[in-house]
């Protein structure tokens, strides 16, 4: 069995701590996560499994098959704020084999 993250690009993200009601970030949202033989039995799963999806206005569903099934114990986090501290967008953690040349 594969396991697979739904997401969709319908409705509106507003940044943390945003005061203003117009919608400031384009992105993707994260409906669900299910385990299938193939993408259209982890889609039904997925709605058998959360049946309060059918109630909402999400429509467009986006199946991405996940390389690894413990994808919470394997998750690498990232933080943009660490970099800004910076002045500049760098990653977080460089290779041990780095040079400023």
């Amino acid at each position: 069995m594969g396991a697979y993250i739904f997401i969709t690009s319908e409705g509106e993200t507003f940044q943390p701590g945003n005061i203003s009601h117009d919608v400031d970030v384009d992105n993707c949202q994260v409906i669900g996560f299910a385990n299938g033989a193939s993408e259209k039995e982890a889609f039904k799963n997925l709605k058998d499994e959360n049946d309060y999806l059918l109630n909402t206005n999400f429509n467009e569903l986006i199946c991405i098959e996940l390389k690894n099934e413990d994808y919470h114990g394997n998750a690498k986090y990232f933080y943009l704020g660490d970099s800004k501290k910076l002045g500049t967008l760098l990653p977080t953690f460089l290779p041990t084999n780095f040079s400023s040349q």
